[in-house]
């Protein structure tokens, strides 16, 4: 079962996109792992900070202390301004694989969605 065991805040005072990070316990090496999310997440959306309000990270371990592969997971969800979230979802083997995958689907993902309300607007 999954429990936010630790949540912390950033707000990128370039863009004003709010980053809500939320790790279960078994997540380890936390200051560390709010920088590379924080930095992947600015990497891969930060262009579309105008128009997000806030993006949500949630970080686990699947496996606990068994371990296994791909059992980390990385939640990621968009709040664009009047829209609805959009959340996506990577597994792999390392955190740090996890949220970069997570990242870039979210990139995907807001791409495709502006690309329609774009397009629906010209």
């Amino acid at each position: 079962m999954y429990e936010e065991a630790r949540s912390v805040g950033l707000w990128l005072s370039e863009d004003k996109m709010h980053i809500q990070i939320n790790t279960d316990k078994a997540v380890q090496g936390h200051e560390d792992v709010v920088r590379f999310v924080e930095d992947a997440v600015t990497a891969r959306v930060g262009h579309f900070a105008p128009r997000i309000t806030r993006v949500e990270a949630h970080l686990g371990d699947e496996n606990g202390p068994k371990g296994g592969a791909k059992g980390k997971r990385c939640m990621l969800e968009a709040r664009p301004e009047g829209l609805k979230p959009i959340a996506v979802t990577h597994y792999d083997a390392t955190l740090k694989l996890a949220i970069s995958g997570a990242a870039a689907k979210l990139r995907a993902a807001l791409e495709r969605e502006f690309g329609m309300l774009d397009a629906r607007k010209a």
